[in-house]
C-alpha cells in the first residue's frame, strides 16, 4: 500500500491552517504531505498508522507528525458518523516548517524548535504538563487572527520541544533522523550501519568505523543511545521490513532476506518483538486500511 500525497489547502491570508473537526475527513487514507501536522483528539479512538508504527489512539492524545511522514488515523466505526453520544472531535494544525521564513529555524535562539521538527519525522506523542499547555494554545489559535495566531503557534512548538514526556512512534529504521551529535564518531556509526545493515556487521568492523576498541565501542554506543548496538541494528532491519511489507511488492520470505535477516525464524521473532505483530498480521492491517 503506497501512501498518497495529500494537498493541504490554506487561505491566502494565512501562513498555516488550524481546524476543529467533528468528522474524519482528510485522515481516512494512508497519506503524507510536505506540511507538518499537529493533531489533538478531544474525543475518538481507533488505530493509528504513523510510518511503520501501528498502535491505538484515544481521546486526549496529542501527536506531532513531521513533514512527509506517511500517517493515517482509522477511527473506530462508532466515531465515523456524527452522533450525540459517539462522535469524533479533534483539532488539527498543518504548517510548513518554513512558514516563518527561510531563516527562522536557523537562528540560534530557535535551535530547540528546529530539533523537535527534525525528531517529528518519526512522529511524536506528547504527554504531561506540556500537552495541557499545547492544547490550550490550540484553542487560542482557533479564536484569534493575525500576529497573535503566529505567536501561539511558536509557543506551542516551544512547549513540545521542552516536553520530557514524549514518545517516538515510527522506528529509526523506517524514518532515519539525524539526531544531535556530540562528534562525528556517532554519525559515522549511523551512516555505516544504514549503508550495510543487510550484511553481517562484526563488532570489530563497526568499532573500526568508530575508531575505538570493541570493548570501548560497546560502552560508548550504549551510553549515547541507551541501547546496545545489536538492538539498534535489529530496529533498522525491522524498519526496513516494515517499508517492504507496506509496499507489498515482495513475498514475506523475500522481505526477510532483503531486510538483512539470515533466517525466517529470527526474522519473525525480532519483528514481533519490536512491533508486537507477526509480519503477515502487520501487512494485513496496512492493506486493510
Amino acid at each position: 500500500m503506497k501512501p498518497q500525497l495529500l494537498k493541504i489547502s490554506k487561505s491566502p491570508a494565512q501562513s498555516f491552517t488550524v481546524r476543529h473537526d467533528l468528522k474524519p475527513g482528510m485522515n481516512n487514507k494512508f497519506h503524507y504531505h510536505p506540511e507538518a501536522e499537529l493533531i489533538y483528539f478531544i474525543k475518538g479512538k481507533g488505530t493509528q498508522f504513523i510510518g511503520d508504527s501501528i498502535s491505538e489512539f484515544k481521546s486526549g492524545d496529542l501527536v506531532l507528525v513531521g513533514a512527509n511522514l506517511p500517517h493515517y488515523w482509522r477511527f473506530d466505526e462508532d466515531f465515523t458518523t456524527i452522533d450525540p453520544e459517539n462522535y469524533a472531535d479533534f483539532k488539527v494544525v498543518h504548517f510548513s516548517e518554513k512558514f516563518l521564513g527561510e531563516y527562522f529555524l536557523n537562528m540560534p535562539e530557535n535551535k530547540m524548535i528546529k530539533d523537535i521538527l527534525d525528531k517529528a519525522k518519526r512522529g511524536i506523542r506528547i504527554e504531561g504538563n506540556n500537552k495541557r499547555t499545547v492544547t490550550q494554545l490550540l484553542d487560542y489559535m482557533l479564536e484569534t487572527e493575525g500576529t497573535d495566531r503566529i505567536i501561539y503557534m511558536i509557543q506551542a512548538l516551544q512547549e513540545i520541544a521542552k516536553c520530557d514526556q514524549s514518545e517516538f512512534l515510527s522506528s529509526i529504521g523506517y524514518s532515519p533522523v539525524k539526531e544531535e551529535m556530540t562528534n562525528d564518531r556517532i554519525q559515522d556509526i549511523y551512516d555505516y550501519t544504514f549503508a550495510n545493515f543487510r550484511n553481517r556487521i562484526e563488532l570489530k568492523e563497526i568499532a573500526d568505523v568508530a575508531r575505538i576498541s570493541p570493548n570501548s565501542f560497546c560502552r560508548y554506543f550504549k551510553s549515547f543511545t541507551q541501547k546496545t548496538y545489536s538492538q539498534f541494528l535489529t530496529e533498522i532491519k525491522v524498519g526496513q521490513a516494515c517499508k517492504l511489507l507496506i509496499d507489498n511488492r515482495l513475498n514475506i520470505k523475500q522481505i526477510c532476506y532483503e531486510s538483512g535477516f539470515n533466517n525466517f525464524t529470527s526474522f519473525h521473532k525480532c519483528f514481533k518483538g519490536i512491533t508486537g505483530k507477526s509480519p503477515l498480521s502487520y501487512q494485513r492491517e496496512f492493506i486493510a486500511s
